[in-house]
């Protein structure tokens, strides 16, 4: 449920130009079918492929549905420019842009998500994004591994792993929260995707099924301090039609354990003796815990704490564990339909159990861990709205 990454995870992306002086934008029409108007222009430096961006972002539909917007969290968007981390858009468009520039982008479906539907964006969308481009941060000269004269261990999966620096620390295990550094290559040697570029380190829950097997197979041979080049063959790789563009080919990571946090134990909500509510959506819910702030209405941001059960108590996922709140816009199908309706029934500070049948789930798909045709549990708490 969480809004993800490349390796590793997988995520989202926008452009500018020069124009005249005159109050109404001059619009640029691209061979790519990109469209981009020029509300102010910027006096700062363009950014080039690998340069580290950060920008404010407002998304639309073509009917005016804002689907999402760095604006209304109040926390810019930071990615690597020309590198795959964003849609084709995003990287054109900013590539045009001098710093300090306000802009919009219209954007073809095709420079997208093309026949993809995400989140409450449909498939096969023009897409429209209000962007102003605020800083831009050289790229970082990555140094590869030093790998040279040390043995190679392959495991029966096939991945294949050169431990290069040996750390004194805590091992990785199941469930533990850990941290870590990656630097990506392609097997001709050219990097695609890394963490020191974006700055911090990439944390996680291991056995969430959150990165592609290979580098989860990895860590859990790592100690804290370790740094490991690994090789990861296409079947445990990155799947087809990822936004970097890169598959079917060998992988090779240089992996460094950072940190290793112990596993957190979640304990499930008690709802012993409390009454069990109907609500038409087909949600049944307890409110387990009553806040006293105010009640969440669509439109709002909002912050929360969730842990994800099947009927049978196996956990799928839980943003306790990983210990960051996860936050949406409610209302508008950024999230699955039970959630959209049961969390405009809280209040800031209520918990609730959340029972959803499988129409107001995922249906009849298997989604990560959950099989089709899942009724979930979630036990969630409503942290923070933002109006």
């Amino acid at each position: 449920m969480k809004n993800i990454f490349l390796v590793i995870i997988l995520l989202f992306s926008q452009t500018t130009i020069l124009m005249s002086q005159d109050s109404t934008p001059e619009l640029i029409q691209l061979e790519s079918g990109l469209q981009i108007k020029i509300h102010e222009q910027g006096t700062g430096a363009k950014p080039k492929t690998g340069d580290q961006i950060t920008a404010h972002y407002t998304g639309k539909l073509l009917d005016g549905t804002v689907f999402d917007s760095s604006v209304q969290r109040g926390t810019p968007f930071s990615f690597e420019i020309g590198t795959g981390q964003v849609i084709r858009g995003w990287d054109e468009g900013f590539m045009r842009l001098h710093k300090g520039s306000k802009a919009t982008f219209i954007i073809p479906a095709e420079l997208a998500y093309g026949s993809r539907s995400v989140g409450s964006i449909p498939a096969n969308s023009v897409l429209i994004f209000d962007v102003e481009l605020i800083d831009i941060k050289p790229g970082l000269n990555i140094e590869p591994f030093d790998a040279k004269g040390k043995d190679t261990i392959t495991t029966p999966s096939g991945l294949q792993y050169i431990p290069v620096v040996q750390g004194k620390g805590k091992k990785a295990v199941n469930d533990a929260k850990v941290a870590f550094h990656y630097s990506a290559y392609r097997n001709g040697g050219q990097l695609f995707d890394s963490t020191h570029k974006k700055g911090q380190t990439l944390s996680l829950v291991l056995g969430n099924k959150g990165l592609i097997p290979g580098l989860e197979e990895a860590l859990m041979l790592m100690q804290e301090g370790d740094k490991f080049r690994v090789l990861v063959p296409p079947h445990l790789g990155l799947p087809k039609g990822n936004r970097s563009g890169v598959e079917g080919e060998t992988l090779v990571f240089d992996l460094e354990l950072v940190s290793v946090s112990d596993p957190v134990v979640i304990e499930p909500y008690s709802v012993d003796n409390r009454r069990l509510y109907n609500h038409e959506s087909g949600l049944k819910y307890y409110i387990v815990e009553e806040g006293n702030g105010k009640r969440a209405k669509s439109g709002d941001y909002v912050e929360m704490h969730y842990t994800g059960y099947l009927e049978d108590g196996t956990i799928f996922d839980s943003s306790v564990k990983r210990g960051e709140v996860f936050s949406f816009k409610l209302g508008i199908g950024q999230v699955i339909k039970g959630w959209d309706a049961g969390v405009q029934l809280m209040n800031e500070g209520d918990k609730f159990r959340f029972i959803l049948p499988p129409d107001i789930a995922y249906g009849e798909r298997a989604v990560g861990n959950i099989p089709p045709n899942s009724t979930l549990i979630f036990d969630v708490e409503l942290i923070r709205i933002i109006p």
